[in-house]
């Protein structure tokens, strides 16, 4: 055993008075994987779609109305 621990390693193990002990199931979940940004992912995805979309021929038309095809006519 490492020395810089010989003074503590056979202390008891400290229980609070004040509070009642977690719950497993409590504890689990402070250490779950969350999704910090939730919907983050659909959102990009819809993003893209959208762009996507936007895109005829090369050229991004966001701001302004697709030129009509010369068959609508």
């Amino acid at each position: 055993m490492d020395e810089k621990y010989a003074k503590i390693i056979n202390l008891p193990h400290h229980v609070s008075t004040r509070r009642p002990p977690m719950t497993l199931n409590s504890r689990a979940a402070q250490f779950a994987p969350f999704a910090a940004l939730s919907g983050y992912n659909d959102d990009i995805d819809d993003t893209a779609r959208e762009a996507a979309d936007g895109f005829s021929d090369g050229i991004y038309y966001a701001e302004c109305e697709k030129p009509a095809d010369d068959d609508d006519k």
